[in-house]
């Protein structure tokens, strides 16, 4: 089995990553670069933290060996050896082989630091450029990541210089390469206490008030609200663009070089735009640069841009909508349901998409009645008391991990339990449960979080390329200084527990944190504590409060602009609701007249060719008889009718001036 766990980890993570992207990104529309980078960040950062338990469990195999190869006094190397217990050292079931790890984790965590700092930046400013061509796409990222990476080369310019002139300091290319590392983790972890803080708390109560239907219901109509409103300005917007692309359009014509520009704008915009300006457009006047003022290519660079985004966050906003409006009648259904005598459960609309026979199968409306309305608030709450001791945990754990003796932090006490009878399969289970909940934590943040129109990780294909890249550069800075808080937690780092013992692999290509003793003594050990008062912010809601006051609604049952905003997308969903049962009783209407009355006008339709067909054969009999009468003025018909059509001459539509007049023009006859 060595190295079988790795190997199926590697393709789990990877599909796993590829169906979270397809969820959130557009394999159709978007550029294939995009996906590529997007899923290679996602991919590695998954990776991290599955493969992370499987080294813990291979370094503590590695140090059970060291114990009994050595005696309890020998040091071994740069490690001094405990005393060998009397139990013999068994091999994991997923031990990996010495010397593959490293390389692993060398790969991975390089190739994620080089996408998060100079790919993944240049490759959004690539996206949201509104140039023509790749060169002019190219040249604006370069001159939008200047100042970023500028910024970047004078720092470590500084750094460089006060090291070279300052004798004390006799720094080698490996403690170069440690304090780059450290000063990454250090600008990751101060985001991470951040979105941590956040989702230990809001995690738990989203799950708790997920068992409230009155709550869910009221959320979703103050959603609907908010989302008219941004779909109303969203149209508004769209309207305005199209309206300058129409503008543009109708000045630059066929033969302007800029022309080419022009088409390529017209192909972003939604079709009933283009076909409504295909109408209207006039290419076959020619253009005069000395009377018309024609827009330049760095209008048109804009106006490009624009256009990209107006119509994305149009087609977000109408599914969205869509999505809600589902959402909301299922809810309201639920609510219906729940006083049901007949305990099953009946839908107010059929569903759109067809399901799944299986499903229908076993999902019966009796089961969904006994799920909906009895089981799943059950479930959720449940859940929601799990999490909530999950997330005590880590908040004590955070707080006390930097004690040694004695052991506080209980994810350390659990590990070295564990490592005493090296139960393995539950030294990967606990390190998985505990990484994976922190990754739940910080990952789901980073999903929910919102700036402006930005960035939005919207589900069902709607994120745009830009939000996608900036998400996996938050991934990949934020997943090592995740890990290493992991194993700070659980006193698998050395630089936490002061013990002489070998680290993991992934430590290892950390380096040691002694060469800046202030952030390995201080930042990485006291910062966290900050995130007690960050779940206690969030308990309150004082982010929401805040926002509120700014003018930026958000969803308080205490405020009374929240109340407005419930009563008007009650009301919006309830004309919906009206709309959608009006279209489905004219679709039954429809299809009742036409089982009743389909056959008929079959059996109508049946004897109306009959008929045609005897006439047309007493026709064809009919007109055998006299041919012989009939034929020389029919010919003389047919002779007339072609030379109508030989006299017939095209209009000259070209010319300089139409006379209305017949007799007096030259070439009337």
């Amino acid at each position: 089995m060595s190295g079988a766990a790795l190997g199926l980890e590697i393709v789990f993570v990877f599909f796993l990553a590829l169906f979270l992207l397809h969820r959130y990104g557009d394999f159709k529309k978007q550029h294939r670069l995009v996906i590529i980078a997007t899923l290679l960040a996602w991919y590695l950062c998954f990776l991290i933290v599955f493969i992370l338990p499987l080294d813990v469990s291979t370094t503590i195999y590695n140090r059970c060996k060291l114990a009994v190869n050595s005696s309890p006094a020998e040091s071994n190397g740069s490690y001094v050896t405990v005393a060998p217990s009397k139990q013999k050292c068994f091999k994991p079931w997923s031990y990996i082989p010495n010397g593959i790890m490293p390389i692993f984790w060398r790969v991975v965590y390089w190739t994620s630091q080089f996408l998060t700092w100079i790919l993944l930046p240049f490759m959004q400013s690539y996206a949201r450029s509104g140039g023509f061509s790749i060169t002019g796409k190219i040249k604006t990222a370069l001159i939008e990541n200047a100042i970023y990476y500028g910024t970047y080369l004078l720092i470590f310019g500084a750094f460089l210089i006060y090291v070279a002139v300052n004798p004390n300091f006799n720094l080698q290319w490996n403690q170069l390469q440690t304090i780059g590392i450290a000063a990454a983790n250090t600008w990751g972890l101060f985001l991470l206490v951040l979105l941590l803080g956040y989702g230990l708390v809001e995690i738990p109560r989203s799950h708790w008030n997920g068992a409230k239907r009155g709550y869910l219901l009221m959320k979703t109509y103050f959603k609907a609200a908010k989302l008219m409103t941004e779909k109303a300005d969203a149209e508004e917007n769209l309207e305005d663009i199209m309206e300058e692309v129409r503008k543009v359009s109708a000045s630059i014509k066929y033969n302007h070089p800029l022309r080419k520009c022009v088409d390529t704008i017209l192909k972003k915009c939604p079709t009933e735009y283009q076909e409504r300006m295909g109408r209207n457009m006039d290419d076959y006047e020619d253009f005069d640069e000395r009377q018309n003022s024609y827009p330049s290519e760095k209008s048109l660079v804009k106006l490009h841009k624009q256009v990209i985004y107006s119509v994305q966050r149009h087609r977000r906003t109408q599914v969205q909508w869509q999505i809600l409006l589902e959402q909301a009648f299922y809810l309201e259904d639920v609510a219906k349901n729940e006083t049901s005598a007949t305990r099953q459960f009946v839908h107010t609309f059929h569903s759109q998409e067809p399901e799944n026979k299986i499903i229908q199968y076993f999902y019966t409306p009796t089961v969904e009645w006994y799920w909906e309305c009895l089981l799943r608030p059950w479930f959720y709450r449940v859940l929601a008391v799990v999490l909530a001791t999950f997330s005590v945990v880590v908040v004590w754990s955070e707080c006390t991990f930097f004690s040694t003796k004695p052991v506080l932090s209980l994810f350390a006490v659990f590990i070295q339990l564990a490592e005493k009878t090296y139960n393995y399969i539950y030294i990967e289970m606990a390190c998985f449960l505990t990484i994976f909940f922190l990754s739940i934590c910080v990952y789901s943040t980073v999903f929910r979080i919102r700036v402006f129109n930005y960035y939005y990780l919207a589900s069902h294909h709607q994120t745009d390329a830009y939000s996608l890249l900036f998400s996996g550069m938050l991934f990949c800075r934020l997943t090592p200084p995740l890990c290493l808080n992991f194993l700070g937690l659980t006193h698998m780092d050395a630089t936490i527990s002061h013990r002489n013992t070998q680290p993991t692999a992934y430590t290892s290509i950390m380096g040691s944190m002694k060469v800046l003793s202030f952030i390995a003594d201080g930042f990485y050990i006291y910062y966290p504590m900050l995130v007690v008062i960050l779940c206690i912010a969030t308990y309150f809601s004082l982010g929401t409060r805040c926002l509120n006051l700014l003018g930026f609604q958000q969803f308080m049952g205490d405020s009374e602009m929240t109340s407005d905003l419930i009563d008007e997308g009650k009301e919006l969903i309830k004309r919906e609701k009206r709309k959608r049962q009006r279209q489905e009783e004219g679709e039954n209407r429809r299809r009742e007249w036409k089982e009743r009355y389909g056959n008929r006008d079959d059996s109508t339709r049946n004897r109306v060719v009959h008929t045609d067909q005897k006439e047309s054969s007493f026709s064809e009999t009919s007109t055998n008889r006299p041919l012989s009468k009939y034929t020389r003025s029919n010919g003389r018909t047919e002779r007339d009718r072609i030379e109508l059509l030989q006299d017939a001459e095209p209009l000259d539509f070209n010319a300089d001036s139409i006379n209305d007049d017949p007799l007096e023009s030259d070439s009337g006859r």
